[in-house]
């Protein structure tokens, strides 16, 4: 599916003000995850791994976005082990894919047990969804894509094995371009998680790849480093292999 124009459309007031405040949500949830490998799916000119400490953190995409990422590949065959990637970030990953429910699955291959996965989309029950469905102009960013619902995600997530841990809306201004009339509504923002909490424009989830009867004695320390390692050596090859542009 095609994203052409999204990566500008974040340069936009309204972009900022959606991109600022996925930032913040990011920053939150990756801050206290723990591991070794930390991988974020698209968006590459933006790091929402910031917050994280993990030694091994990289941005993977297959070139539809500007930028040029530490590893380029097919978001729906990633070049990585199953099980070797502790935490995936997908910030509007799914919602401009053509085959979410592959790159999903791609995703819950490589997730170690007890792995997270962070996704942030669009909602589309929200005054942004609904000018999605009365816009003319749905072929220009940011109203191209498919919108996916909390719900439905979280039906997605039970069936691969994940649990939802945590999640919030955001952004609850209408759909407006002039930084004027979004100041003049950030008490809607200010209001917007108490009285109206599942309508804002953004979500941002986590959730928990959970392996039934796994039993969790003491974590085989030495072969995670060694892994992670590997993996560092494998993503150093890749970057060397990348082409400038």
């Amino acid at each position: 599916m095609s994203i052409q124009g999204f990566e500008e459309w974040l340069h936009t007031p309204a972009g900022k003000y959606v991109l600022n405040w996925e930032q913040r949500g990011h920053d939150t949830l990756v801050a206290d995850i723990f591991g070794f490998n930390a991988v974020q799916l698209s968006l590459p000119q933006h790091d929402f791994l910031q917050a994280n400490r993990m030694p091994l953190r990289f941005r993977c995409d297959d070139g539809r976005y500007a930028g040029i990422p530490e590893v380029r590949s097919d978001l729906h065959h990633l070049p990585f082990a199953a099980s070797s990637i502790d935490l995936v970030v997908m910030p509007h990953t799914l919602e401009f894919d053509d085959n979410p429910h592959q790159l999903l699955r791609e995703v819950e291959r490589v997730l170690v047990p007890e792995g997270h996965v962070i996704v942030s989309g669009f909602n589309p029950f929200s005054l942004w969804g609904a000018k999605r469905k009365l816009s003319r102009r749905e072929g220009l960013p940011p109203w191209r894509g498919k919108y996916i619902s909390v719900p439905r995600l979280k039906d997605w997530f039970s069936l691969l094995g994940f649990e939802m841990q945590t999640g919030s809306f955001g952004c609850y201004a209408p759909a407006v371009t002039q930084e004027k009339w979004l100041r003049r509504f950030e008490f809607l923002d200010r209001a917007g998680d108490r009285w109206w909490p599942i309508a804002g424009a953004v979500y941002i989830v986590q959730a928990v790849k959970r392996q039934h009867g796994l039993r969790l004695i003491t974590p085989k320390w030495h072969d995670r480093k060694a892994r992670a390692k590997a993996m560092a050596a494998v993503t150093q090859r890749s970057t060397e292999r990348t082409p400038t542009q």
